[in-house]
């Protein structure tokens, strides 16, 4: 092979900060921390996602009002324009990233799905 693997993933990670999705996603987040109230409310939905997952993680029960409260956070966050965009723009790169994984590890996929030999 005549080029590095690592040169290969650095090329790859310069071609996504240039893909369109990657444009999108930096312009809708770049719309959120220009709006103050959307950007106060994306904080606040992000601190209570990082809260609620480290009490999973740590096995503490989430309570009833905790719910409530993230379900009406979550709410709110449909509500507002530009965080729906930024989501939806996340999730958008997300996918791409999800297929470029895809085919990075189909090499150990596929080794490992070989029939084994008698």
């Amino acid at each position: 092979m005549s080029e590095n693997l690592y040169d290969i993933a650095n090329n790859l990670e310069s071609n996504l900060r240039q893909s369109e999705q990657y444009t999108e996603l930096k312009n809708a987040y770049q719309v959120v921390k220009d709006t103050p109230a959307s950007q106060a409310l994306f904080d606040r939905f992000r601190v209570m996602q990082l809260e609620l997952q480290q009490k999973q993680v740590q096995g503490q029960e989430i309570t009833e009002t905790e719910v409530e409260t993230a379900q009406k956070l979550a709410q709110e966050v449909q509500e507002n324009e530009h965080i729906s965009a930024l989501i939806e723009s996340e999730q958008r790169m997300s996918v791409v990233i999800n297929d470029l994984n895809e085919i990075i590890t189909r090499p150990l996929r596929d080794l490992y799905q070989e029939e084994p030999k008698a």
